[in-house]
């Protein structure tokens, strides 16, 4: 009975070492997968558009030429004609930034103030000055008959070539901005750090030249690597399915309908509704006339890509550049920001992402701390996907422990197989 029953457990072992070799490459090559990793997502998120060509008998290459096509055209046009206003904008936010924060400052900041002060807070109070009468320089005679001279606030002492001139600290007053006065200074630091550094310049340069250079390999093979998943989806689909048990092939199909449901909530409900923001945040700034409401609006839509933090981060900027024009259009503003999330949160969401994609917003926080604490603005923008992954993989388990167990089979439902994913 033993030889029998040993043969049976080579495959597990197999398999959790296989599993295990894996995990530990993955691990090792962390810091080159970005690019393996953003492939599965730019596959997973384009395949639909193949598919539907693909089911109007076009061949699967010429389809993924065609999205690509449609995908890279699409992203040559808005560079071609919104990429100048947005420069432009942005020139015009910049040079009027210091318009805006000394109006901030000697408008919002007292109105502020005197807010907190009719409700009973008053902002910390500065240390009150040295008394007057504090001798600010003393001189103390030594045990050795040298003499210890201590200086005190409010005085400089400053060498010269006759020893050492102790006076008052001027007042230094603030004096106005002038862009074009630190724009020389920058100018001139700059040709004389140039002079004296040009072997450091010329080693930035190149490094410059080497980031282009990478980013433009790193986005063609990204897309290069999608191109190949999509081609060979069958084939990995196959693959992975010919490491499960025949017995086990409806569960296994159960789990992959069970991700891509809530993927397809995550990844592309998600990229839907950012571009639905960044729309309906164009119209209403335009409506009211906010400043800059092109930049705004594309802040809005990309920063939505980050659900909950991206939401209250692209707000603030909008609201604040609202408050420079009067209090009516802030408030304009943040009740369109408020209108559009409650849009997102009642109908989009329900709609384009439905039930499969909801994630405690406890977990979702979770993930995007955790994200970004690995891997930065790449691990956020990832980590609800991850998120969405890791829930779909313990809710099958937990229903295939529910049916093991006789007490527990009769509460979950029957109703949860479903078809495999199509080829």
């Amino acid at each position: 009975m033993n030889d029998i029953a040993k043969p049976s457990r080579r495959r597990p072992i197999f398999l959790v070492a296989s599993a295990a070799f894996v995990i530990a490459v993955l691990v090792a090559s962390r810091a080159v997968l970005l690019p393996f990793v953003l492939s599965i997502v730019i596959a997973y998120v384009l395949y639909p558009g193949v598919a539907w060509f693909e089911r109007r008998k076009v061949p699967r290459a010429a389809s993924i030429l065609v999205v690509y096509a449609i995908l890279l055209g699409s992203l040559g046009l808005f560079a071609r004609f919104a990429v100048p206003r947005l420069f432009q904008e942005l020139g015009n936010l910049r040079s009027e930034a210091p318009v805006l924060a000394r109006e901030a400052q000697e408008r919002w900041i007292p109105w502020v103030k005197e807010r907190l002060s009719a409700l009973g807070i008053t902002p910390a109070k500065k240390e009150d000055a040295p008394d007057a009468d504090e001798p600010a320089v003393v001189a103390r005679p030594m045990p050795d008959g040298t003499i210890a001279i201590d200086v005190g606030s409010g005085v400089e002492i400053t060498e010269t070539k006759t020893g050492y001139l102790v006076a008052p600290v001027k007042e230094r007053k603030d004096e106005p901005f002038d862009l074009n006065r630190l724009i020389a200074a920058a100018v001139g630091k700059s040709f004389v750090y140039a002079q004296d550094n040009a072997l450091e310049v010329a080693r930035i340069g190149r490094d410059i030249v080497a980031g282009i250079s990478r980013a433009i390999f790193f986005f063609f093979i990204t897309l290069m690597l999608a191109a190949y998943i999509m081609m060979t989806r069958e084939r990995l689909h196959d693959f992975f399915a010919s490491l499960v048990r025949p017995s086990s092939r409806p569960r296994y199909d159960e789990l992959l309908a069970r991700i891509d449901r809530g993927l397809s909530g995550v990844v592309r409900g998600q990229l839907i509704i950012c571009l639905v923001n960044g729309v309906l945040s164009a119209i209403g700034f335009a409506i009211v006339g906010l400043k800059y409401w092109p930049v705004m609006a594309l802040v809005a839509a990309v920063f939505s890509l980050i659900p909950i933090f991206g939401s209250i981060v692209s707000t603030i900027p909008a609201v604040a550049i609202g408050l420079t024009q009067g209090i009516g259009t802030a408030v304009f503003v943040l009740a369109w920001i408020i209108g559009i999330h409650q849009l997102e949160a009642n109908f989009l969401n329900p709609k384009i992402m439905g039930d499969a994609a909801k994630i405690h917003p406890v977990l979702v926080v979770f993930s995007l701390i955790v994200g970004e604490h690995w891997f930065g603005a790449v691990g956020a923008l990832l980590a609800v996907p991850a998120m969405s992954l890791a829930k779909s993989l313990f809710l099958h388990f937990r229903d295939i422990a529910n049916r093991a167990d006789p007490e527990l089979a009769s509460e979950v439902p029957t109703t949860t197989s479903v078809a495999p994913p199509a080829k």
